[in-house]
């Protein structure tokens, strides 16, 4: 199979065969290994049953889902410690995305336990409506939820970790035939999953700058390279490449906020857990459990917003974006008569003071950031 979907966010297929005996062997137990144990084995491991690029959501899934049966499996990623890393917002599930999250669960799959292990903040929403669209939401500790996932990972039998970047895609005539690392190493393989995220040949835009980047790496102006041998080999196949814009907003320091100013909303209690094997143990965390607070944009937000809109990069204003996370800006031009749109200030953890403000994503220069957010009830010291 050859699934074309080739943008920012991807799960991008070359499947050439994959034996249905593979299926019939799963591992349900298997035994505990630690990373450093994967990683040494790496030197001697020249080809897989399975190739999976990318250690982000699909990523892991996809190699634990394909080491389950049985299937020998590398997972190629630029760096191990970032495995399982929540890039943008730290959070699971929401309307759709819950569902979504239930039924990888439902096949035995990481992120509903693994949020379960983490989250520090659990809703069910819309429970005002049919059980059809209701909505399991958590908010993770981004350091448990990273170290949870390569946990995880490194107890599957089956499963390798190779740290490296995929730049080539080999072939045997019209066939997949495995990847080549930017080392120069080969891995044989006649299945190979691409899930790159934001990472095949990505920019990074904060106003009219922009540099490669695949992602930030987290409290760092350091980034992580972009995928850029791997775009020029699929554009050398002839698929074509566009680009999907995906926005975050600026991190705030906790401490800065005038909280008491704010209405806070609480964990729900008992907090739901999202794993169908949980269900009567509850989650890790239900003795910890945060608040959020809540804040709303204003008239004077609003306006700060559409004054400096020239300051977008093109790619902000006019790109494709996913429809369920719009930027503070297209919230501004697509409802110009709402006085206000809601804010929540999510923590980040247990042991930090950042602060998520979800609802402000838009890459603005610095100094107009700082201003948006500044003419919000809560954070007029941030």
């Amino acid at each position: 199979m050859l699934f074309n979907l080739i943008h920012h966010s991807i799960a991008f297929f070359l499947l050439n065969a994959f034996s249905s005996a593979m299926l019939r062997n799963l591992s349900r137990n298997p035994p505990i290994r630690s990373i450093a144990s994967h990683l040494n084995h790496l030197r001697s491991v020249t080809s897989a049953d399975v190739i999976v690029i990318g250690g982000g959501h699909a990523g892991c899934e996809a190699a634990a889902s394909s080491a389950r049966t049985g299937a020998k499996t590398i997972l190629v990623t630029q760096r191990v410690e970032t495995i399982g890393e929540l890039s943008c917002n730290p959070s699971i599930g929401g309307i759709g995305k819950g569902h979504l999250v239930r039924e990888i669960d439902a096949l035995d799959g990481l992120m509903g336990k693994i949020i379960d292990d983490a989250g520090i903040h659990f809703r069910m929403l819309n429970q005002m409506k049919g059980p059809a669209v209701r909505g399991p939401r958590a908010q993770a500790d981004r350091d448990i939820y990273r170290t949870k996932m390569r946990q995880y990972l490194s107890e599957i039998e089956n499963l390798e970790l190779v740290e490296g970047s995929a730049e080539d895609i080999l072939l045997e005539g019209n066939s997949v035939a495995g990847i080549k690392l930017g080392n120069g190493k080969e891995i044989i393989s006649k299945a190979v999953v691409i899930t790159t995220g934001t990472f095949l040949r990505g920019k990074c835009y904060i106003g009219d700058k922009w540099y490669w980047a695949g992602r930030h790496l987290r409290d760092s102006s350091e980034v992580e390279p972009p995928s850029v041998g791997l775009a020029e080999t699929l554009e050398k196949f002839k698929f074509p490449l566009s680009r999907l814009k995906t926005g975050t907003p600026p991190r705030i320091d906790g401490s800065s906020i005038n909280w008491g100013a704010l209405e806070m909303q609480p964990s729900q209690i008992p907090p739901p857990p999202f794993s169908y094997m949980n269900i009567e143990k509850g989650v890790a965390l239900k003795d910890k459990l945060i608040q959020c607070g809540k804040t709303y944009t204003n008239v004077n937000t609003h306006k700060i917003v559409m004054e400096n809109a020239h300051l977008l990069p093109e790619t902000s204003r006019d790109g494709i974006g996913p429809r369920y996370c719009p930027s503070i800006y297209k919230k501004c031009e697509r409802f110009p008569d709402r006085l206000q749109h809601l804010c929540w200030l999510e923590p980040e953890g247990l042991s930090t003071n950042v602060v998520y403000p979800n609802g402000l994503s838009g890459p603005f220069p610095e100094d107009v950031q700082l201003k948006i957010l500044r003419s919000m009830k809560g954070l007029e010291e941030v």
